[in-house]
């Protein structure tokens, strides 16, 4: 039976360098390999002219360049784009296995959404991601959506990462801290650590683990509601932790780390956003070091929650600044393409389709 292929994008120098040792190539070739991959966007052995044709040879044998096929890409009248990559698994149907990245584009910035897990196990009752579960990405999968949305016509460097697309990160915890290590790399994406925000539902012992990391990156909490009875309503795995439990976790990882972590909130009409919950979460917030970033519930076909009125958003807002709380709301972007938060769905399309601003498909 042939070796499993690598995927390249999840290979550092050092270990690129120890595999060619072993196939009796030097060490040198590591380096090499990722000055390609890395500051010239090549993934193609046959392209990296400085190798030898064994080595490429060896290289292309023992190394899966890339594993997504992009079967749909979308672009929002915002700029915000979105991919969606198949997978050469399939599912129980016979589909294949399928996620979501987003390049949300921004004056000075480009922020790589990007998803950890095939679907979600946590199935918050208003999150399309949720709908479904099929596994864990690996290392270079996770790496290959930054790369795709990079090298987008037109997109340029990524300058931002936050881990908010489909799946529970800290449920996929060993990738996902190496795939922050690869991005974060001088050799590979560059990314500055403080540039990478990894969200989580909020799993205790996941939280502590995750203290130990050695880089400083950002952790967000999706907290979504200001007591335990509410947050079971809608969070599944609420049920697993109290706020209370969460916020001591947080507050570990906060004395190991100092970063400030930020609390999201999503906003559902007439569920959540009542005054008498900003002042609940007012305090809850008041708890850690901590900001809290309100997002409008972004509709979601067939799921019973409507989007905030403007109005109530603003006024929530004010009562928790009025408490000394730093609140912002957050922009939904790409709403149009079913690309903002909580939008992201565990979806297939026909491998020819192609999407164009207005959403309507073209061959490709």
């Amino acid at each position: 039976m042939p070796a499993v292929r690598r995927g390249l994008l999840g290979e550092s120098p050092d270990s690129l360098a120890a595999a060619a040792v072993e196939a009796g190539f030097p060490r040198r070739l590591g380096q090499q390999v990722v000055k390609w991959v890395w500051e010239r966007g090549e993934l193609r052995p046959e392209a990296m002219t400085d190798l030898s044709r064994s080595q490429r040879a060896w290289l292309d044998e023992t190394f899966v360049q890339a594993e997504g096929d992009t079967i749909a890409d979308r672009l929002a009248t915002d700029g915000t784009r979105k991919l969606l990559l198949a997978w050469p698994e399939q599912d129980s149907r016979g589909e294949p296995l399928a996620t979501e990245c987003v390049m949300i584009p921004a004056e000075n910035r480009r922020t790589a959404c990007i998803s950890s897990q095939v679907g979600c196990p946590v199935g918050c009752r208003f999150c399309a991601s949720g709908l479904g579960f099929d596994g864990h990405l690996s290392v270079a999968r996770i790496v290959e959506q930054v790369h795709r949305l990079g090298r987008l016509e037109g997109v340029g460097r990524i300058s931002h990462v936050v881990f908010m697309g489909m799946g529970e990160p800290l449920a996929n915890l060993p990738a996902t801290t190496a795939a922050i290590r690869i991005l974060n790399a001088p050799w590979g994406a560059g990314i500055s650590a403080r540039r990478i925000t990894v969200s989580t539902v909020g799993v205790p012992s996941a939280i502590r683990r995750f203290a130990r990391f050695e880089l400083p990156v950002n952790l967000a909490l999706s907290l979504h509601a200001p007591n335990d009875e509410l947050r079971r309503r809608i969070i599944p795995w609420a049920e697993f932790a109290t706020i209370d439990e969460i916020l001591e976790a947080c507050r570990e990882w906060f004395a190991k780390s100092g970063r400030e972590i930020t609390l999201e909130y999503l906003l559902l009409g007439g569920f959540n956003d009542r005054p008498e919950h900003a002042r609940e979460l007012a305090s809850v917030a008041k708890r850690l070091r901590s900001n809290v970033n309100l997002i409008r519930w972004n509709e979601v076909k067939g799921m019973p929650f409507d989007r905030p009125a403007t109005s109530a958003v603003h006024e929530f807002q004010t009562i928790l600044r009025d408490r000394g709380v730093n609140t912002h709301i957050r922009a939904s972007r790409g709403r149009d393409i079913a690309a903002a938060c909580g939008q992201l769905r565990h979806e297939s399309a026909p491998a020819t389709t192609r999407l164009t601003r207005e959403g309507r498909p073209t061959e490709a």
